[in-house]
């Protein structure tokens, strides 16, 4: 048997005691070494004003404009409900502290906070209305479906001449009788 150092003795006295309680032999998962600090995870949702207001105060938002997410089993708690606003909404001119995020030290952020980054969704409104975009699209994709069938139906070509040789249309190179006189090919330029 090979000799296990002091890791690999630990290492399999985790194993051994994984095994005995009846869980898999190998650790599945380890800790983030990037998780927020407890005092920053959501809390329970809160019912009372109190807790409501206490809340606002841990994310550093006015009572007034503190919204739960609703209490509806998908794990919020108490964080709040910011609106969906991508960053590209926000103010570029702005003396931000994370410029790069366009976010101040302290703020929220949303809970799906990697969808609206600047690199992702943009939620600010379209110069145009959608259904003017709508229409242009539509009537772009039947003006090429009806260009489609009309090409099918009368198709056209580029116009081809036969090929030309030099040399009398290789008269010889193409088993021509040499003791006969080649007839007189005109080649013509286009």
């Amino acid at each position: 048997m090979a000799v296990v150092g002091v890791r690999g003795a630990r290492w399999l006295r985790v194993v051994t005691l994984l095994r005995a309680a009846g869980g898999p032999a190998v650790p599945l998962g380890a800790r983030a070494a990037s998780g927020l600090p407890k005092h920053l995870m959501p809390g329970p949702y809160p019912k009372t004003p109190e807790e409501r207001a206490a809340a606002a105060k841990k994310y550093n938002m006015r009572v007034e404009d503190y919204e739960p997410h609703p209490d509806d089993g998908m794990g919020y708690g108490d964080y709040p409900k910011l609106p969906d606003r991508s960053q590209h909404e926000r103010d570029p001119w702005y003396q931000w502290d994370y410029p790069s995020l366009r976010q101040n030290w302290g703020e929220p952020m949303h809970w799906h906070f990697d969808m609206f980054l600047r690199t992702r969704v943009d939620t600010s409104p379209t110069v145009v209305p959608w259904h003017t975009m709508r229409n242009h699209f539509l009537l772009f994709t039947g003006f090429m479906l009806f260009m489609f069938c009309l090409g099918e139906m009368y198709p056209s070509y580029m116009p081809v001449g036969p090929k030309q040789y030099p040399y009398n249309n290789l008269y010889l190179e193409r088993g021509g009788d040499p003791s006969k006189e080649p007839p007189e090919v005109k080649n013509y330029e286009i």
